[in-house]
């Protein structure tokens, strides 16, 4: 496998196949110059590739189309043929075909990464409703991966430029939030976020700010109970293993821009985090699984079947979703270096100082 500070092997799912997902994965790699970042590896069929190629005229994807993770080619993008039949493709349409086509893509990229195969891996949209069955009783791509690495706990990591928000609960009914919110939750998601932060972002002593549950943060008891008998115990319980502080009254947080004096958020729950995350956000967002012994990343946006096989869809947060993928493989990668020789660091930092000194003396 070649180091990932060289070209890092990215894995590419399609996302449901009457969705944008190919559309998006067509347009991203007809751009030549992001194979000086990375070596894709397209977890797809040739069929499937070139029916989209064909609605989406001014682009040129070239593509080697392989099984064989040795026959890799590090200076062109890479199809992993994942069936050879043919498939009914219908753009824009919610169908069962589109869906398990979806989780055989799904299921290859994943077994390629478990394996190391693959240094990340880069999921296109799939639609929850023609996905869920007896074989792939998931809810998305969040639990599936928490499942299949056998994790104890995941946190979906919304980033930006400017901002990164956590989410204590994801795809739950409002009416089912506040039973989940426990103290143990919170302080199992914080643990994640914060090792996240240091080893997957490069942040020494990051800074987490805790959203409160109810308007106001519970206003000390009166508008709900949650805020005072779980969440601010929580936070307290997790100051001593790190800089955590709150529970933050989300609206006024958001709105006086506190957001900027932290290196995360933690929301309660989807709406509370993602609306101001989605308004907010410079540059596009990706959603980072964090917590995994491996790096996943997707765009922020779902399966867009209305535009679906219409050549309208915008590529931006499926490339950003690449570049955050190589950066975290990188970034990962430096810190397993560092870990592994402490003294390098120290050694390299005191011989630098040394010949700076030496450097003074002589032009003095």
């Amino acid at each position: 496998m070649s180091h990932p500070q060289s070209r890092p092997l990215i894995g590419i799912t399609t996302g449901d196949l009457n969705g944008i997902g190919i559309e998006l994965i067509i347009k991203t790699f007809s751009d030549h110059r992001i194979l000086e970042f990375c070596t894709p590896v397209v977890f797809a069929s040739n069929k499937v590739i070139n029916f989209y190629r064909k609605s989406i005229p001014e682009t040129n994807l070239n593509y080697q189309s392989s099984r064989d993770f040795n026959r890799v080619s590090p200076k062109q993008v890479n199809l992993f043929n994942c069936w050879e039949e043919d498939v009914a493709i219908t753009p824009g349409q919610l169908t069962e075909i589109g869906g398990s086509y979806a989780i055989k893509s799904l299921t290859a990229a994943v077994e390629a990464l478990k394996d190391r195969k693959i240094h990340g891996l880069v999921t296109a949209p799939i639609h929850k409703k023609n996905t869920q069955s007896a074989t792939f009783p998931y809810t998305g791509h969040t639990p599936y991966l928490k499942q299949f690495f056998g994790v104890s706990d995941v946190l979906m990591l919304m980033v930006s430029e400017n901002l990164r928000v956590g989410l204590v609960t994801e795809h739950l009914p409002i009416k089912e939030v506040a039973a989940q919110i426990t103290r143990e939750a919170i302080i199992s998601k914080l643990n994640i976020l914060n090792s996240s932060l240091i080893r997957d972002f490069g942040i020494d002593k990051p800074r987490i700010a805790v959203l409160g549950l109810n308007p106001h943060a519970g206003d000390e008891g009166l508008i709900g109970k949650e805020d005072e008998e779980i969440i601010k115990p929580a936070v307290k319980d997790a100051k001593h293993q790190m800089m955590v502080f709150g529970p933050y009254s989300p609206d006024a947080f958001f709105a006086r821009s506190q957001y900027g004096r932290f290196d995360a958020v933690l929301a309660m729950y989807h709406d509370q985090g993602l609306i101001p995350f989605k308004s907010l956000a410079i540059g596009e967002g990706v959603n980072y699984t964090a917590g995994l012994p491996a790096v996943r990343t997707s765009p922020d946006h779902g399966t867009a079947f209305d535009i679906a096989g219409k050549d309208k869809a915008d590529p931006s947060s499926f490339i950003a979703s690449i570049y955050r993928c190589i950066d975290i493989v990188s970034q990962q990668q430096e810190f397993r270096e560092n870990r592994k020789n402490p003294l390098k660091k120290v050694t390299s930092a005191f011989l630098a100082n040394a010949i700076d000194e030496e450097i003074e003396e002589t032009e003095g």
